[in-house]
């Protein structure tokens, strides 16, 4: 039906040299491309209810959030393979209760400055702080909520429900809870934020950025390992964490911040300056697949 329509358009159509006038019929035709379906109107600040993702001021104004419900479709359908691949995700974390990997999920979880700036020390090989690092302390704060803001388009339009709620079971952080219940699942603000600190620090410290790019995934992991996130909502968390990532790259704030966090690194790492955390600890407990 679509091919007979536009061909029969096509061959009454003015011979003109663009083609912007399809743009109306495909708006009309193709789902998800007008601005009501797929996005809240310019310049609203969407419906964000984790407190953590408005900690500090982001470098984006709310318009220029990618906000595009085209990037990420839907979460999966009842009984689709996605789902199954979910529940697989779920029972294999559900394999490491009790163990170092599931305590670091849970310091994972805390979004609340400095233990973000604390997770990717180890990562980055230096101290990330507010004395020795100020520029990317601030930096690395401003992102949480452009990336944890990008993600309400999401949790907004579905609302999906987390898996602990589905199986009746706890988190890794029982006093989270009350929260995450009425906070959508799809996709997860933590893994989107993760990814967009994995993607920035490799810049910051290219030397270290297979490190920082792991320790991102990981971080989005823990969701799925604290029992928080289904596995495709941290996978749809990371896409959305690389969109923003991108669309910080056009904010002139972002990239003056940016330079001087590369400065102030190559300063402290010069100097010797390491993390204060038991980075050997750290990757023993990143290792763990199982008991």
């Amino acid at each position: 039906m679509l091919k007979t329509i536009l061909t029969s358009t096509l061959n009454t159509a003015p011979k003109l040299t663009s083609l912007a006038w399809l743009a109306p019929l495909a708006v009309l035709l193709i789902p998800g491309l007008t601005q009501a379906a797929d996005t809240p109107p310019a310049g609203t600040a969407p419906r964000v209810t984790d407190p953590h993702f408005k900690l500090a001021p982001g470098y984006l104004a709310p318009a220029s959030l990618p906000l595009r419900l085209a990037l990420l479709g839907a979460p999966p359908a009842e009984g689709s393979a996605a789902l199954a691949r979910d529940e697989e995700a779920h029972r294999t974390a559900m394999s490491l209760k009790g163990s170092a990997r599931e305590k670091l999920a849970a310091h994972d979880a805390e979004l609340e400055f400095p233990a973000p700036a604390k997770t990717f020390a180890c990562a980055l090989g230096t101290d990330i702080s507010e004395k020795n690092t100020p520029h990317l302390y601030t930096l690395m704060q401003r992102v949480l909520s452009d990336a944890g803001g990008s993600t309400y388009a999401g949790k907004n339009a579905w609302n999906r429900t987390r898996p602990f709620v589905v199986h009746g079971e706890g988190t890794c952080q029982p006093s989270m809870e009350p929260l995450l219940r009425t906070d959508g699942s799809w996709p997860s603000g933590h893994s989107a934020a993760g990814w967009a600190w994995g993607l920035i620090l490799a810049e910051v410290q290219p030397e270290r950025a297979m490190e920082v790019l792991a320790r991102g995934l990981a971080f989005g992991q823990s969701r799925v390992i604290c029992n928080a996130h289904w596995q495709s909502d941290v996978d749809a968390g990371r896409l959305m964490g690389a969109a923003t990532v991108a669309t910080l790259h056009g904010n002139p704030d972002f990239i003056a911040d940016l330079a001087a966090a590369k400065r102030e690194v190559a300063a402290v790492t010069q100097h010797g300056i390491k993390p204060g955390q038991d980075c050997a600890a750290e990757r023993v407990a990143l290792s763990l697949t199982q008991h």
